[in-house]
């Protein structure tokens, strides 16, 4: 994560946790003329005053009729203002379908799904159609569990991929099966499922299927950015800090930036002292 680039933009890092309702869509990532989870996330988002200039990363990549509990959507931005009123209208509009959940701030211009350390998927198939019995389930538990080449659970675009190999591992309780593993795909998921249910490679339905979370590595957790309100400098408005103190955000009025900072930066090589990292922004 690179502070000199921060210094040289206005903008940051936004990280949703949405819940969707993948019945309500067509597909997840944007298509013309089709209601989509990232088409509709931008469209209302820039109705109500947040934008971007680039595209909508996402934590976990869903086929059409996929849910998510707690799938993640990454953007730069330069919005300054609080998104609490804005995140509270969205949701009153949207709540059928999508839901904001929580928004961390953090850096900008991230490959956003290097940073993510696993995904767990949910497959809820109902009890009356599971026919296999429960030994032979285990046992498929066991064959499928592990770090291997996946590719005789994908289809021809996964097929095409460089990286075949995946750590996946899955568990079946309460009727219903879990998967934990890094870079899987939910295709492989489904089709993964109707093995273990049935001991044939098919593609189970997908609105059985929902995203339960997404879980980031421990160096983006650590460059989140919070509020700090106890903290108290002479001059600043309010302080950010990352969640491992690396970097503190000052912000400041525009007309006392100059003697804020100091004649050749004196004042705020003071700080810098203390402080480590800093960073200055007018508000």
């Amino acid at each position: 994560m690179n502070l000199r680039g921060i210094e040289k933009t206005s903008k940051w890092g936004y990280i949703f946790t949405i819940f969707y309702n993948g019945t309500k869509f067509h597909s997840f990532d944007e298509m013309a003329g089709k209601v989509t989870v990232k088409g509709e996330f931008r469209k209302e988002m820039n109705s109500l005053g947040f934008s971007w200039a680039k595209g909508i990363q996402q934590g976990g990549r869903t086929d059409a009729k996929v849910s998510a509990e707690r799938n993640m959507l990454y953007v730069s931005s330069n919005f300054q203002g609080d998104l609490t009123d804005i995140i509270f209208k969205f949701n009153e509009k949207m709540k059928e379908s999508i839901f904001v959940r929580k928004v961390d701030k953090t850096f900008p211009n991230l490959s956003f799904p290097e940073y993510v350390e696993e995904r767990e998927y949910l497959y809820k198939y109902p009890k009356k159609r599971i026919k296999r019995d429960i030994n032979l389930i285990e046992a498929a538990l066991l064959e499928v569990s592990g770090t291997y080449d996946v590719s005789r659970f994908t289809d021809k675009k996964g097929i095409e991929l460089k990286e075949h190999e995946r750590r996946v591992e899955v568990t079946f309780e309460k009727n219903i099966l879990k998967f934990v593993g890094n870079s899987f795909m939910p295709k492989q998921v489904r089709n993964m499922a109707g093995y273990i249910l049935s001991g044939e490679i098919e593609t189970y339905p997908g609105k059985y299927l929902s995203l339960d979370k997404v879980t980031l590595k421990e160096e983006l957790l650590n460059k989140l950015i919070f509020e700090d309100k106890e903290l108290k400098i002479n001059g600043v408005e309010k302080i950010e800090k990352t969640k491992d103190n690396s970097l503190y955000i000052l912000y400041v009025n525009s007309e006392n930036k100059g003697k804020f900072i100091g004649k050749n930066a004196t004042e705020i090589k003071k700080l810098r002292k203390e402080y480590g990292n800093i960073l200055v922004r007018e508000i």
